[in-house]
């Protein structure tokens, strides 16, 4: 058997640009974790607890709870990270090489938001929410036809209205699936609810999620400040994310982006220049050139 492990990639909310002063959180919506076989799925959260209590010794003791404390990703992906923290980053990489040394495999799916208010692209969260779940338990299904195994999945605990909300979706959407695609057949249940506090793999999940959100940043913002994502942790990565990790990219010149393609250094969507043009025009390098130009029209009346 195969236990999946997943965390969200950014928010269902709309997206703007990072200067708007409210639609500013995520480009993107998704899932990513990882899957690993179910033996070592223990072994592997030990490890990553060890190095966990490792890396931030002194946050711990001084905890109320040692026992349940943990790093959000997002405190470990920051733009100064490789100069300012540079241990984590290694020691994120060890973590990759052991989950891959233990059969595993880094896992994501997300999907790029239209940019615009909620009005102006008639945001639907929850089928933004549903439709990225939908994507991600049919990839991580079709991962487990090919190692001929069942899959069991498992996600960060979510308040008790909101699984409510959500576990008729997701029943309903790998039965109705299970009758054309055998894939479908090989989870087990709809994923299961476990509070991070009390997992380690869920922790490296959310990690994982951190990663790639930044790695997705890099991809689809030209001024990223995390350019060094590629050279930093490309090499730990490469090999070892499933053939069915993708990004969903908007329609334009340029596809998806599939599995290592996010962790590339080159980047489709902003081609190296040719004369004093671009190749490939971008709905969020439009978005902050349209914004600049209004933001100079206003000072000069």
């Amino acid at each position: 058997m195969l236990l999946a492990y997943i965390d969200e990639i950014g928010e269902t909310g709309a997206f703007v640009s990072k200067d708007d002063s409210r639609f500013n959180t995520s480009p993107a919506f998704g899932y990513a974790g990882f899957i690993i076989p179910a033996e070592n799925a223990r072994p592997f959260g030990q490890q990553f607890t060890i190095v966990k209590r490792r890396l931030f010794k002194k946050e711990i003791a001084q905890a109320s709870d040692p026992g349940k404390w943990e790093r959000k990703g997002a405190d470990i992906f920051r733009p100064t990270t490789p100069t300012t923290y540079g241990y984590q980053l290694r020691a994120f990489n060890g973590l990759v090489r052991r989950l891959r040394g233990n059969g595993g495999k880094v896992f994501f799916y997300a999907g790029e938001k239209p940019v615009g208010t909620p009005g102006q692209v008639q945001i639907d969260r929850q089928e933004r929410e549903a439709e990225a779940m939908r994507e991600t338990l049919n990839r991580l299904c079709s991962q487990a036809e090919e190692s001929e195994q069942n899959l069991l999945v498992m996600i960060d605990q979510i308040t008790e209205k909101t699984r409510a909300e959500r576990l008729p979706n997701m029943y309903g959407h790998i039965l109705s699936r299970a009758t054309e695609r055998e894939e479908m057949k090989r989870i087990i249940e709809p994923p299961m609810h476990v509070d991070s506090v009390l997992s380690a793999n869920i922790q490296f999940a959310d990690w994982i999620a951190a990663a790639i959100s930044r790695a997705i940043d890099y991809q689809l913002f030209m001024d990223s400040p995390f350019d060094w994502i590629p050279d930093e942790i490309g090499e730990s990565m490469h090999g070892g994310i499933t053939h069915k990790s993708k990004l969903h990219l908007l329609p334009r010149s340029v596809g998806d982006l599939h599995h290592f393609d996010v962790f590339k250094k080159s980047r489709p969507l902003y081609p190296t220049q040719m004369g004093n043009s671009l190749q490939v025009s971008h709905p969020h390098l439009m978005a902050k050139i349209y914004a600049k130009s209004q933001s100079k029209l206003k000072h000069s009346k």
